[in-house]
């Protein structure tokens, strides 16, 4: 297969998803669910932690780092934190075991106020779904962005969103795209002139 073809192939398959996500109006409520809890959530002065694996780590990263810079306009910090610092992973993972990389910290951090979002494209990940219970046990409300068929956190949280996608490239393009547009929308939510 030339690389053109190639290349071809993969916007299909994601022009696929992306129509599948389009047409999915479940998950556009729950979006909309969630950026509103994230909203009333800022109101109150709480904050958003956010954590995944791998690719994941990098779009939690980049979701905070948007909410705590800027996202298109200049407004407002907002209180963000990626849980993937590489001396608080290592030193947990190392002391505690990598199953709890994510639960420590919200131990550490998470408060009633707070929001908590996990980010799985299998819905399998231990570490992921110890933070969701952890959460729950600190009354921080619970967002998860998962794929495939939802695996095991699947309905663990306050607010579930499966992507469609079988493939964790498929499934973190989503993810991300839905992720800027909570940026969005909670800007436009505490920041109604920017817009």
């Amino acid at each position: 297969m030339s690389l053109k073809h190639a290349l071809q192939k993969t916007l299909a398959e994601a022009g696929s998803v992306l129509e599948r996500l389009t047409q999915n109006q479940e998950i556009h409520r729950d979006i909309e669910k969630a950026i509103n809890l994230c909203v009333k959530a800022y109101q109150n002065q709480g904050k958003i932690l956010i954590c995944g694996n791998g690719g994941s780590a990098c779009d939690a990263a980049h979701f905070a780092e948007e909410l705590v810079g800027r996202y298109r306009k200049n407004r407002k910090a907002l209180a963000a934190l990626a849980l993937n610092e590489a001396g608080v992973l290592t030193c947990i993972s190392n002391d505690f075991g990598y199953e709890n990389v994510f639960s420590r910290q919200i131990d550490a951090f998470g408060q009633p106020n707070d929001i908590w979002i996990g980010l799985s494209t299998s819905g399998n990940s231990e570490n992921i779904l110890r933070a969701c219970q952890t959460a729950k046990e600190k009354n921080v409300r619970t967002i998860l962005f998962l794929g495939k068929e939802g695996g095991a956190l699947k309905n663990k949280a306050d607010i579930t969103i499966i992507v469609p996608g079988e493939t964790s490239d498929r499934i973190q393009e989503l993810h991300m795209l839905l992720l800027h547009f909570m940026v969005e929308g909670i800007e436009r939510g505490l920041f109604p002139e920017l817009y």
